[in-house]
């Protein structure tokens, strides 16, 4: 839908505004009090794309596709937002995955300079244009916001960990904002693990407190992880003893007193385990056979089946008579920690397997899995068409919870004999539709919503319903 994306550099700082006014007035139209109508912008600096790693402005395609998932799925009008790309620099070739020259390409689109980082306070690198008085990130929100209203989401995307935690934190409560990668990716994931409790007890009316029952063990400690271990502690109340995650060093521990440890940072350290393990912490399978989790969850990036046979035999066996949830999130399919042929093979079909990409039907033993896919689409979509429609004012980390509830709440007698822990992706217009609702009746109850669409379920969602954008609505 987007004939071109938007790029704002370093040069363009203390200009922003114009920018985006420059922008609005080639590709957006007016409203009747002149302003530009644009409704979302998600935008990102390509700082972490997928496991690919750095691809600075050539990152575009990510922005631009995840708008037209907004639309697609969840009816956001296409034709009041934008796609935009923060440029200030780009690592060399060592920045990215497969080592390819990007930034120093002849046809690189972006600044060709490296991006400038130092060390915070937490002791990561991060980008020295996104902190201080002269925040490029701080003016493009605030330049956004005077151009297009305060009602104008907007989704910060793909960008490093060392940067989305502390940006998110910064503007979550003065702006219209949230960050996909963190707290969507943690939405579904906590979604498909409601699903999985679906699988195993039908009988189930409590979803978010059966949450509380189980074990988990997330291996990999980048945003995904990290927004996955807020969610299940914050809002479903898991309690910390029961959750559990590893980094490059293995399981994350911390000193009584908190001065040593193996994490990284402070949001690693928040769940770090107490007291430096006895055992041998950087071998997963080991660490199962410890920790004993009935749900394994991998977000590593760059560890493609880490998730080896030892690892599935492990799981499987300390958790008895009962089915453990192994969820391998890494995108692209080549960097999955386990594929759904080797999990359900392996596990001879005893493990629920959801992955972050779409792997085909297993069969095994006569009985065909259809392994889930635990992807964002299932959150992003609904979370932002709920939170534009009701005009909302901010976008709390309730709002992910119901979210998830919704999604899990959406599968279907067909979803389940098949072993799937999430909608059939054939109805994910349904299930954003469900989602958006749930954040629209949050929102009014928490007192956040700028205008009604209805007290009950019912009445929001024929509203929501009506407001859908498809591709024979007017512009």
């Amino acid at each position: 839908f987007q004939r071109r994306g938007c790029y704002i550099s370093l040069n363009d700082r203390g200009d922003i505004k114009s920018v985006l006014e420059e922008y609005a007035a080639a590709e957006l139209t007016q409203g009747p009090d002149g302003r530009y109508l644009c409704d979302c912008i998600v935008f990102s600096d390509g700082g972490r794309i997928l496991g690919l790693g750095d691809l600075g402005t050539w990152g575009m395609g990510i922005p631009i596709g995840k708008l037209d998932l907004y639309a697609a799925c969840a009816g956001v009008n296409p034709h009041r937002t934008i796609p935009v790309i923060i440029d200030v620099g780009c690592s060399d070739a060592a920045g990215n995955s497969d080592k390819v020259v990007v930034r120093d390409h002849e046809l690189y689109t972006g600044m060709k300079q490296d991006r400038k980082k130092h060390t915070s306070e937490a002791g990561t690198a991060v980008n020295s244009a996104y902190y201080g008085t002269d925040s490029l990130i701080g003016e493009f929100m605030q330049a956004a916001a005077d151009v297009f209203g305060t009602k104008c989401l907007l989704q910060f995307e793909d960008f490093n960990s060392n940067d989305a935690f502390p940006l998110l934190a910064e503007y979550r409560d003065k702006f219209l904002t949230y960050n996909d990668d963190i707290q969507g990716t943690a939405a579904v994931a906590v979604a498909a693990l409601m699903g999985a409790i679906k699988l195993r007890k039908p009988e189930c009316t409590d979803l978010v407190g059966e949450l509380g029952s189980q074990t988990f063990l997330l291996h990999g400690a980048g945003s995904a992880n990290l927004g996955t271990l807020k969610l299940l502690s914050q809002e479903a109340g898991v309690p910390k003893s029961k959750i559990c995650v590893t980094n490059s060093r293995g399981v994350i521990w911390r000193s009584k007193d908190g001065k040593e440890g193996s994490f990284r940072n402070g949001e690693q350290k928040e769940f770090a385990q107490v007291g430096k393990p006895t055992y041998d912490a950087s071998n997963l399978a080991d660490t199962i056979e410890h920790i004993k989790p009935s749900c394994l969850i991998g977000a590593v990036g760059v560890a493609p089946g880490c998730f080896d046979k030892k690892v599935v035999d492990a799981l499987v066996r300390v958790n008895g008579s009962e089915r453990p949830s192994m969820f391998a999130m890494s995108n692209p399919g080549d960097k999955a920690e386990i594929t759904a042929r080797d999990a359900y093979t392996w596990s001879n079909g005893r493990v629920i397997y959801a992955s972050g990409t779409a792997f085909e039907p297993v069969e095994v033993d006569g009985k065909t899995f259809a392994p889930g896919q635990v992807n964002n689409i299932y959150i992003f979509p609904g979370v932002s068409f709920g939170a534009i429609s009701c005009q909302a004012r901010s976008i709390p980390e309730r709002f992910f919870m119901v979210a998830a509830e919704a999604v899990a709440n959406s599968l279907d007698e067909a979803d389940l004999r098949a072993d799937r822990i999430l909608p059939n992706t054939d109805r994910l217009r349904e299930v954003s539709l469900n989602v958006a609702t749930a954040v629209v009746l949050e929102a009014q109850k928490q007192g956040l919503a700028g205008q009604s669409l209805g007290l009950a379920w019912p009445e929001v969602r024929a509203e929501l319903q009506a407001c859908m954008w498809s591709p024979s609505t007017l512009p």
